[in-house]
């Protein structure tokens, strides 16, 4: 057994043999480094943007179900079937709207590219224009439905819906690119050649990526009647309901569904020819996400760390080789196989310690710096990825010192002091 005060002596012996090399020591730890800040930094922004998402998840509602005549987050080429689904129509999100675990439903429609999410048009008040905007055609009802913060002004009504009024609200975005510090409500904007009066401002949007500029802000909301007079052509309806509690939440998909089977007249045999799901499922596909993420980001700091542990054998190697005859000297008056097991250990692990504690603070400097580059997002270290980390590290220097170790305690002691 090896007693506390031998064992500070070898520890001291350890830290003095890697004082002496610095240069060496510091090249050998540096895929160290590299891997236990890439798990800090990356591990801190997956944390931010998850509560950016729950963030916009609760902003959206717990209680809002969403209908689509497509599967939602698919990705690549639908199939012929999805191809060729019938849509929803607005007399479906009416109906929807009656069901008794529903306390309101209604409908939009935009005129966006799908494959960017970013608007065509271009929108104008005098001399000064807003591009790339997305229209937008909104029943009434759906501020029933979602909690749309509004900056300035109101929501149109039912009546505006019905006389096709032509009044619009902005996206945050699009009244500052036109209006800058000037009050927009009650001006009027051109669209298409036509001119429409803005009676309301959007609030901004919350963003998963926070900062920067989000294609939601930069959009105009019409009623969904004067949305129609504009592009006819425009059917593919989204309908949004909110359940009358989040606890009938179930009753009301089933209801939904039952409803639009009938209305869509799907046999019994067949599965839905339509989606309903709700917030939770962004926060699925957002998790399946950062699944994938967090893997790649095992595999990225995983080569730096098997980098920086074949580092560190080769450099105790090298170390064992140097220092033959001292190992002799050791044995030769009365040092065991397992003090000299002990301090080589002990020398890769304190090495690969180091540089891990070295990766923690370079980890710490990124993500003190994020805010800079997304002022939103609320990027933060876990105390567990940094234990890991650390404790990361110090196991590949267990892991690949053990063998240098071994290598220099099972030296011969006579063949160490002739050695050269």
């Amino acid at each position: 057994m090896i007693h506390k005060d031998e064992f500070g002596e070898i520890v001291h012996m350890a830290t003095e043999t890697i004082r002496s090399n610095k240069m060496r020591s510091s090249l050998t730890v540096l895929g160290i480094v590299i891997g236990v800040a890439m798990v800090i930094g990356v591990s801190s922004i997956g944390r931010g943007l998850d509560d950016n998402v729950r963030d916009v998840v609760a902003s959206i509602g717990s209680n809002v179900i969403f209908a689509f005549h497509l599967e939602p987050f698919t990705f690549g080429r639908p199939s012929e079937e999805m191809r060729v689904r019938k849509r929803l129509t607005l007399e479906d999100a009416e109906a929807i709207g009656q069901l008794p675990h529903v306390k309101a439903a209604g409908a939009i429609v935009q005129f966006v590219r799908q494959e960017l999410g970013v608007g065509t048009f271009a929108v104008k008040y005098q001399d000064r224009k807003a591009k790339n905007t997305i229209l937008e055609g909104d029943t009434a009802s759906v501020k029933d439905v979602v909690d749309l913060q509004m900056a300035a002004g109101r929501w149109f009504t039912e009546a505006d819906e019905q006389r096709r009024a032509k009044v619009i609200l902005l996206g945050h975005d699009t009244a500052e690119e036109l209006f800058s510090v000037e009050n927009p409500l009650g001006k009027e904007i051109n669209i298409e050649g036509e001119l429409f009066e803005v009676i309301g401002v959007a609030a901004k949007v919350k963003s998963v990526f926070g900062g920067g500029k989000d294609p939601n802000d930069n959009r105009v909301f019409f009623p969904m009647t004067t949305f129609k007079t504009l592009h006819p052509e425009l059917k593919d309806y989204w309908i949004m309901a909110k359940a009358t509690s989040h606890d009938d939440m179930p009753k009301a998909i089933d209801e939904m569904r039952e409803l639009l089977r009938r209305r869509r007249k799907v046999p019994t045999s067949k599965p839905d020819d339509f989606a309903v799901f709700t917030s939770d499922s962004i926060s699925d596909v957002w998790n399946q996400l950062t699944g994938m993420l967090f893997v790649g980001m095992f595999a990225i700091s995983s080569v730096g760390l098997i980098v920086g542990g074949v580092g560190v054998m080769n450099i105790m190697l090298v170390s064992v080789t140097e220092r033959t005859r001292e190992i002799g000297v050791r044995k030769a008056i009365g040092a065991r196989k397992r003090d000299i097991l002990l301090q080589f250990t002990l020398e890769a692990i304190i090495l690969t310690a180091v540089g891990g504690l070295i990766g923690i603070a370079l980890g710490a400097v990124v993500v003190g710096i994020i805010p800079a580059f997304w002022p939103s997002l609320p990027a933060h270290m876990s105390m567990f990825w940094t234990i890991f980390g650390f404790t990361s590290a110090a196991g590949v220097g267990l892991v690949f010192g053990i063998y240098p170790a071994w290598k220099a305690a099972n030296l011969d002691p006579i063949e160490a002091l002739r050695y050269e």
